[in-house]
């Protein structure tokens, strides 16, 4: 089973759009990544918080990589939620999944996922990026690979 954690790409400031979209270089980044991505991976769901930037991520990678899919919202990766809630909804999950995010949610799932620590953050998330996590037969959650935008550019 592979995990697939995504940060939003770089989103506009509050000042200049409320609603918090994409930035013309976010729409970019995850556009490359998505293109890289679309031969080698696939998912059986796409979730995001329903924050426009979130949103906007989901949509640009189901196009590319599963465009029978359709991402949905879940209410519980906000920027400050507890991880834990998530954690025990993947419990329940089968299939490879595509979850997209906020800082510092996406840390803190990672910390958990993989050290049993929330507070712990073991991988540098910045707009854009993504961790695979995967997990084979034990329950324990390891790290695949993480790609981040600069390598795209």
């Amino acid at each position: 089973m592979y995990l697939y954690l995504v940060q939003h790409g770089e989103a506009k400031s509050k000042q200049e759009d409320p609603d918090r979209s994409l930035t013309e270089k976010g729409i970019k980044e995850i556009t490359s990544l998505a293109d890289f991505l679309k031969a080698k991976i696939s998912f059986d769901r796409i979730v995001h918080s329903g924050k426009k930037r979130a949103q906007q991520t989901a949509e640009i990678l189901t196009a590319a990589i599963a465009p029978d899919q359709t991402p949905a919202v879940i209410d519980c990766i906000n920027p400050n939620d507890d991880p834990q809630k998530l954690a025990d909804l993947i419990a329940g999950w089968t299939g490879d999944n595509l979850i997209v995010g906020h800082l510092p949610f996406m840390a803190r799932m990672v910390g958990l996922l993989v050290n049993s620590d929330p507070g712990k953050a073991i991988n540098n998330f910045q707009p854009g990026s993504m961790v695979c996590l995967e997990k084979e037969d034990s329950a324990e959650w390891k790290i695949g690979w993480i790609l981040r935008p600069e390598l795209f550019n």
